[in-house]
């Protein structure tokens, strides 16, 4: 036994044969150039160039489908010395174009100019301040193409989207840009707190108010609301479920009708660790940034940093799943928030109350 384990020692250290592929050593005094005509090429064309022609291709294509439904509105005021423009789409075939609350205040009759040129009128028949939404609807019957409202919460941070509008008057203007972060909360002009909002970091100037912000695949998952002044890459847009939610409450009733628990709060990530261990499997929930004082959910216990988990049972993965539990229904109505503080699992009650309207 013991001579076989000698002659196994023997083997191990044994210089082994070199394999087809060696790591290659290069001494210290070598020089190495970047030769450009060295990169990959498919036929002919370098891949920076094939990844740049893709990337122009997807911008075009989705500028090809949102472009057309895409108006410029000019509000029709009794000072001619007052003039403002604005961005907006078509969202249904009967010339319902959807835009910024902002761009129709002061005024009662528009003037819309579709993307050939044509000129038409159109009256507000909804607005809501607190989105930042408003809906107007062309009087002349019409044909403008449609735009579809896609999904916002399948957005990603770093992914690309594109904003068409009317900056400064210049109409069917495209810029581009990526998504720099979501369910932001930002205080408007008239210090109305606007939630849910995308931020990115595509050009917008005054004018963009109103357009649709546009994925590559040429849904519109954002109306362009505000720019801060001095900042650039400070651009915001309403994300489109917000929208969803809100159209449709606008052609119900013409205004959105609902409950406030008294918080200011954005969109955050549950840190796994978290998740697991307290049994959510949810990815984000909603962070509670501040809470107004003498407040439904300042009465509740809520306090600032709490993870909101769920409202009567439905999850709350952004600041759109906050807003549809608040609607009408929610007003006066006991609902059990469940939350997370100091790691653990709670379950607060809050009764919203109604949300004062502009």
């Amino acid at each position: 036994m013991k001579a076989r384990k000698y002659r196994l020692f023997a083997k191990a250290r044994k210089p082994r044969p070199a394999r087809a592929h060696e790591i290659l050593y290069y001494p210290d005094e070598a020089q190495f150039v970047f030769d450009p005509g060295d990169l990959p090429q498919a036929g002919g064309v370098a891949v920076d160039g094939i990844l740049l022609d893709a990337y122009s291709n997807a911008v075009v294509r989705a500028v090809e489908v949102v472009g057309p439904c895409v108006v410029r509105i000019h509000p029709m005021l009794d000072d001619p010395r007052m003039q403002g423009v604005g961005s907006g789409f078509a969202i249904a075939e009967n010339g319902l174009i959807l835009t910024n609350s902002h761009v129709v205040q002061g005024a009662s009759r528009f003037v819309v100019i579709t993307a050939e040129g044509r000129s038409l009128t159109a009256r507000c028949i909804g607005d809501d301040p607190d989105t930042d939404l408003a809906l107007l609807q062309v009087d002349q019957r019409t044909h403008i193409p449609v735009a579809r409202l896609g999904d916002s919460k399948a957005l990603r941070r770093g992914q690309l989207v594109i904003a068409i509008g009317a900056p400064l008057g210049f109409e069917a203007t495209v810029t581009t840009g990526v998504v720099s972060a979501l369910g932001r909360s930002l205080r408007g002009e008239r210090g109305r707190l606007i939630e849910d909002l995308i931020q990115t970091d595509a050009a917008l100037n005054p004018g963009n108010s109103g357009g649709p912000l546009v994925s590559s695949s040429g849904e519109v998952i954002g109306i362009a609301t505000a720019v801060i002044a001095g900042y650039q890459g400070l651009c915001f847009a309403v994300a489109s479920n917000t929208a969803s939610f809100v159209v449709a409450e606008l052609r119900k009733h013409g205004h959105v009708t609902r409950g406030s628990i008294g918080l200011i709060a954005q969109q955050a990530p549950i840190p796994p660790s978290l998740a697991k261990a307290n049994g959510v499997k949810q990815v984000y929930a909603v962070f509670v940034a501040q809470v107004d004082a003498g407040g439904p959910a300042a009465k509740a216990g809520v306090l600032e940093g709490d993870l909101l988990i769920s409202a009567d049972g439905a999850p709350l993965t952004g600041l759109d799943d906050l807003l549809r539990a608040l609607d009408h229904h929610s007003i006066g109505k006991a609902v059990a928030f469940v939350l997370i503080r100091g790691g653990r699992l709670m379950t607060v009650t809050i009764t919203p109350r109604a949300r004062k309207r502009s």
